[in-house]
């Protein structure tokens, strides 16, 4: 009878939120799955996962769940990729004019035909044409596979405009795919 209560026990007690180091260790390939989906550019993806725990270290002692280590994770690289974004647009302008275009080749499984290749390749530069936070919302959505409320609660938006954001960016990406 006591081992039964002594288990009843354990399951009761809280368990702690893990360390900085445990949620790294954790965590990091979940984050780094996110940031390469968002940004596209597996060279850009370690930068963004130290990014990502150097601002974590910051806010991590506000989390008092252990299960709401991996969401607020997911907020915070929402967050870094969404200025990574933006700093490349604006330095993108730049490369235009060199006539430098990103390969996005390498994003699909090699295992992937040509076709998937080339059409990877063209929605991820039709996305590099988009505001940030309808490419944020469309990928975290269609490529991430979030839910509707996820998605907003990880844009920090309401759903309805969760909703616009990808409407926007489907049809953008869907012209610009049909284009090319």
């Amino acid at each position: 009878m006591r081992l039964v209560e002594a288990e009843q026990e354990h399951r009761k007690a809280p368990r702690a939120v893990p360390s900085v180091d445990e949620a790294f260790r954790t965590y990091a390939p979940y984050v780094a799955a996110i940031g390469l989906r968002m940004l596209g550019r597996p060279d850009e993806v370690d930068d963004l996962v130290q990014d990502v725990f150097i601002e974590a270290q910051r806010g991590f002692r506000s989390i008092r769940e252990p299960e709401g280590v991996k969401p607020w994770l997911a907020r915070v690289t929402v967050r870094v990729a969404h200025r990574r974004l933006q700093r490349r647009r604006r330095w993108g302008f730049i490369f235009l004019r060199f006539g430098k275009e990103e390969d996005y080749s390498t994003l699909p499984d090699r295992s992937a035909s040509p076709e998937t290749k080339a059409l990877v390749s063209r929605v991820y530069r039709a996305l590099d044409r988009l505001p940030t936070e309808q490419r944020i919302a469309w990928t975290l959505r269609h490529v991430q596979g979030e839910r509707l409320d996820q998605v907003a609660l990880m844009c920090g938006c309401s759903l309805a405009t969760a909703k616009r954001r990808i409407a926007a960016a489907h049809a953008a990406l869907r012209e610009a795919v049909d284009d090319g």
